[in-house]
């Protein structure tokens, strides 16, 4: 598992392995506040036990109707920061770097009164109806993105993601089939992601990347593809985006076309934005088995791998999936016995 076990710089962020936690929302805030409490500590700094390169803290969104759920993290005030430093500070201990995605739900907020979107369209039957944001109502949003994650950055994370994937408010503005705007956010898709991306890199450090996720392909009727999104990670690129992190679907009800079920399913998803963009990518999507993970690296598909539900089972995937030399480096001195 030579490949997997290899370092990864980009930027100022160095690596000790090509592991990534990716974000998973728990649904866990007990006071319904935005605040990480102690299921999120044991949750987060668990996986820096056991290993991982890369934490990214789930969906933290930067308004409290921007959440899928009142059980959501939030970054929305100065308040919540403590409560993800002292997260932060512990997973440092174990030399894994962390990062946060910063998002709003959109039309998918299951629990705001009225949700807001791109334009007036449920995502589906079981969502409440959503309105339209006004064009300055766009525009202040691009600055609520700003501030969260300025607060992320002072609670110490290496790298930031913005959510551009999975049917939430920046998909559903680069979405041909979601955004029916007649506004500049209409008329130029990629212009929302743009705008919140620049805003972001305004405030981030010099030498801190920024990490985008993005759903390569729609699987709703007459939804994208991948020349559209290859298009809108130019874009985003240009816009100041170092690194893509390639999903897929989550916009709508699958149609004539239809998700993969099998391991490494997204893989050639990555690869092609990878190719296209020479840029560095994460693949995600059932790579659970390390010697997928392992090729998936080995075979330049991608330049770090996300392993998800295996490392909701399994806290130490990554001391489980390395061998040998590679994985003597990351047991801590408290379970050398145990290995």
């Amino acid at each position: 598992m030579n490949h997997l076990a290899n370092t990864f710089q980009l930027k100022n962020l160095h690596l000790k392995n090509r592991i990534v936690m990716p974000p998973m929302c728990q649904y866990s805030v007990e006071a319904k506040d935005g605040k990480p409490n102690d299921w999120h500590f044991v949750h987060y700094v668990s996986r820096a036990i056991g290993g991982t390169g890369l934490i990214i803290i789930e969906m933290t969104d930067v308004e409290p109707d921007g959440r899928i759920s009142d059980y959501d993290l939030g970054l929305w005030s100065d308040e919540q920061i403590p409560a993800f430093r002292k997260i932060i500070d512990e997973i440092h201990k174990y030399d894994t770097k962390v990062g946060i995605q910063i998002a709003h739900a959109g039309r998918k907020a299951e629990d705001a009164v009225v949700p807001v979107s791109s334009s007036p369209i449920a995502a589906n039957k079981h969502y409440k109806q959503p309105r339209a944001l006004a064009t300055e109502e766009v525009r202040q949003m691009v600055i609520q993105f700003r501030e969260a994650a300025e607060r992320a950055i002072k609670a110490g994370v290496d790298t930031i993601e913005v959510h551009g994937a999975h049917g939430y408010l920046i998909h559903q503005f680069h979405s041909p089939g979601i955004n029916q705007r007649e506004d500049e956010y209409g008329k130029d898709l990629a212009l929302f992601g743009v705008e919140i991306i620049q805003a972001i890199k305004s405030v981030m450090p010099e030498g801190m990347p920024l990490v985008m996720r993005i759903s390569a392909v729609e699987y709703m009727d007459n939804g994208y593809d991948l020349e559209h999104s290859i298009e809108l990670c130019r874009r985003y690129q240009k816009a100041g985006v170092d690194m893509f992190d390639v999903s897929s679907g989550g916009e709508g009800p699958s149609g004539k076309k239809k998700p993969g079920n099998h391991p490494g399913y997204q893989v050639p998803y990555a690869r092609a934005i990878k190719q296209a963009l020479s840029i560095p990518v994460i693949a995600v999507g059932i790579l659970d088995d390390p010697i997928l993970a392992e090729a998936t690296i080995a075979n330049e598909d991608a330049d770090l791998v996300a392993v998800g539900r295996a490392m909701l089972r399994d806290p130490y995937w990554a001391l489980h999936a390395l061998k040998g030399e590679e994985r003597k480096s990351l047991i801590p001195k408290q379970y050398e016995r145990g290995f």
